[in-house]
C-alpha cells in the first residue's frame, strides 16, 4: 500500500516554521515526514538553511506517530560518518524508533564549505559506501574502529543506542546508485519516477521500500501557483543531477535558472487548484512502482496546501492506493 509523506524544506522555511509544519502535517494525516539537510539554500529567495539535526529533535517532540527521515544527509564531507551515526542513533531514541536515515552523495553547494574539495561522482560513491559501513559498525555497540580508503574511525563508541538501528535509505540518481542502494542500503529514494531505476535496484537484490519526492505547487490559480513555483523553486527545473550536484554556490543556481520562466514551471510540476492535475502527476510515481511518495509543496503557503490535502488531494490519493 502506498504511503504519503510531507517534505519539510529547510531551504524555504525557518526552524520554528518547520516544527509547526511537521505537527500540522501529522495532524493532517500524512504517514511520514522527510526533511532536507542543507548548509545553503538553492537560490536567495528561499532564504533559509538551518541546522537540521536540532530541528529534528524538536520535531520528534512535536509529533507522535508519523515516521521521520532525512531526505537526504550527505555523510562524507561536511559531516564525518561517526557524527552522523551518533546523531541518527539519538534521533531513533527520541522518536521511539520512528526515524530513518536518508543518505546521499551530496551537492557541492553544501559540501564545499568545509574546504575539502569536491570529488568526482565515482569517488563520492566510494566514500558513501565506506560511510555506511562505518556507521553500521558503530551501531553494533562497543568500541569500534574502521579504516577505509576515504573514511577512518578510531576507537569510537556510541553510548546511547536505540534498540534497533535506523534504516538507511540511499538516494538514487542513476543505475549505478540504484545498485549501490541495493547492496548497502535498506531502501532507495529519488526524485524521478523511473521504473528503470527500481528495476536496477531490484535486480541488484534490493528488497526495501521505494521512496520518491514529488514536487507540486497548490495555489488559487495555475498562473499564481506557477509564479510561486518560479520564485522559490525554479532551480528544480534545471533537472539534471549532474547540474544540481556540481554547481558550487547560490549565485551559480541564480544564473543557471535565470532563463526559466513561470510557464516552464507549469511543465515541470503541477501548479494550481485543479486536484485532477495533481492526482494525475502523482499517479505517475505510483504507477512507476514507488510505495512511499513524499509531496513537496513549493512556496510559503503551507497552511493552504495542508487544507487542500485534507479536503481534496488526500482523499483522492487514498482512493488510488
Amino acid at each position: 500500500m502506498t504511503t504519503f509523506g510531507y517534505k519539510l524544506m529547510t531551504e524555504e522555511h525557518g526552524p520554528h516554521a518547520l516544527v509547526e509544519q511537521a505537527s500540522n502535517a501529522e495532524k493532517s494525516g500524512f504517514d511520514f515526514l522527510a526533511i532536507s539537510d542543507h548548509f545553503h539554500p538553492w537560490i536567495e529567495k528561499e532564504g533559509h538553511a538551518c541546522f537540521v539535526w536540532t530541528v529534528l529533535g524538536a520535531i520528534a517532540g512535536a509529533t507522535e506517530s508519523a515516521r521521520l527521515m532525512t531526505a537526504v544527509t550527505c555523510p562524507i564531507l561536511r559531516y564525518h560518518p561517526a557524527i552522523v551515526a551518533q546523531a541518527a542513533a539519538t534521533m531513533a531514541i527520541l522518536s521511539n524508533g520512528r526515524f530513518s536515515l536518508g543518505l546521499g552523495s551530496g551537492e557541492q553547494l553544501n559540501e564545499h564549505v568545509v574546504g575539502r574539495g569536491w570529488p568526482c561522482a565515482d569517488v563520492r560513491h566510494e566514500m558513501l559506501v565506506e560511510a555506511v559501513e562505518a556507521m553500521r559498525e558503530l551501531w553494533k555497540g562497543g568500541m569500534q574502529s574502521y579504516r577505509g580508503l576515504h573514511v577512518t574511525v578510531e576507537d569510537a563508541k556510541i553510548y546511547d543506542l536505540p534498540d534497533e538501528p535506523p534504516a538507511v535509505v540511499i538516494a538514487v540518481g542513476g543505475n549505478r546508485a540504484a545498485r549501490l542502494a541495493a547492496e548497502h542500503g535498506d531502501g532507495m529514494i529519488t526524485t524521478v519516477p523511473s521504473s528503470d531505476w527500481i528495476g536496477k535496484y531490484r535486480e541488484a537484490g534490493g528488497e526495501g521500500p521505494l521512496y520518491v519526492e514529488a514536487g507540486l505547487c497548490w495555489g488559487p490559480s495555475e498562473d499564481e501557483a506557477a509564479e510561486t513555483a518560479h520564485t522559490y523553486g525554479r532551480w528544480s527545473a534545471l533537472g539534471s543531477f549532474k547540474v544540481l550536484a556540481e554547481l558550487p554556490n547560490v549565485a551559480n543556481f541564480e544564473d543557471a535558472s535565470e532563463r526559466i520562466s513561470p510557464d516552464d514551471m507549469k511543465q515541470s510540476l503541477p501548479c494550481g487548484p485543479d486536484v485532477d492535475r495533481h492526482v494525475e502527476a502523482i499517479r505517475e510515481y505510483i504507477d512507476a512502482g514507488f510505495d512511499h511518495v513524499c509531496l513537496h509543496q513549493v512556496g510559503p503557503d503551507q497552511e493552504g496546501f495542508l487544507r487542500f490535502w485534507r479536503e481534496e488531494l488526500g482523499p483522492r490519493l487514498r482512493d488510488l492506493r
